[in-house]
């Protein structure tokens, strides 16, 4: 029998939230692969399934807002540090081997960039992507680094609108990290302030950010020359 839970459920009507989440318990792997077909892609909403549990999440304003500085930082690292990347947004990731299936707030190739490039991901032959990062701000009722874990996603970040976490698979699990396995530097302090600097001035907190990045990238290469 299915059952459907909408979540939070115990959230004062004041409180903005920054997702809205319904979650449906006891669907077969072949039920959600029909409601996926029946959404379709232009939609707004995002699913991830795990092993019987269908969440489905609304993102909204304070959501939206993070995932979309996050993708922004990590791409100017990206960019100056000189590495390639295939950006894959919120493609849907489907496992059915494993029956789950999630369609993460970003996800990137990086180190594997050049065995995806120019072709259509398919997960039973490439690699999984080497870097997701989701936005949880309200309670989800996925363990997603379980979901991400077993999937074989090398590094996993974590924002719930105050923190930051870095994942980093080692033995089939996630054990946090300071750095970043993806970019060896330790980010998180220059994430906090990137993300504050944006509520006061987007385009000045990008060329601040994108400006250090460069310096510090000069900085090694006159240590190795020296």
């Amino acid at each position: 029998m299915v059952s459907i839970v909408t979540k939070p459920s115990n959230i004062p009507p004041e409180t903005t939230l920054a997702e809205q989440r319904v979650v449906f318990h006891n669907i077969s792997w072949s039920a959600y692969e029909q409601i996926l077909a029946a959404l379709g892609e232009s939609r707004s909403s995002r699913l991830i399934y795990d092993q019987g549990t269908l969440e489905i999440t609304m993102p909204l304003e304070e959501h939206e807002t993070a995932t979309r500085l996050i993708e922004l930082f990590i791409r100017i690292l990206v960019v100056e540090i000189g590495l390639k990347i295939k950006t894959m947004g919120s493609t849907t990731l489907n496992r059915p081997d494993l029956e789950r299936s999630a369609e993460p707030d970003n996800c990137y190739y990086i180190q594997n960039q050049s065995k995806v490039a120019g072709k259509k991901v398919d997960l039973n032959e490439d690699p999984p992507p080497d870097l997701i990062v989701e936005v949880d701000i309200t309670h989800t009722d996925i363990n997603k680094l379980d979901l991400y874990a077993s999937m074989g996603v090398p590094e996993f970040w974590r924002y719930n609108g105050q923190i930051v976490k870095i994942y980093q698979l080692q033995n089939y699990q996630y054990i946090e990290v300071e750095n970043s396995p993806t970019f060896s530097w330790t980010i998180k302090e220059y994430l906090y302030q990137f993300l504050k600097d944006c509520q006061i001035d987007e385009v000045k907190a990008e060329k601040s950010f994108r400006a250090w990045v460069q310096q510090q990238v000069q900085c090694q290469n006159q240590d190795v020359q020296d």
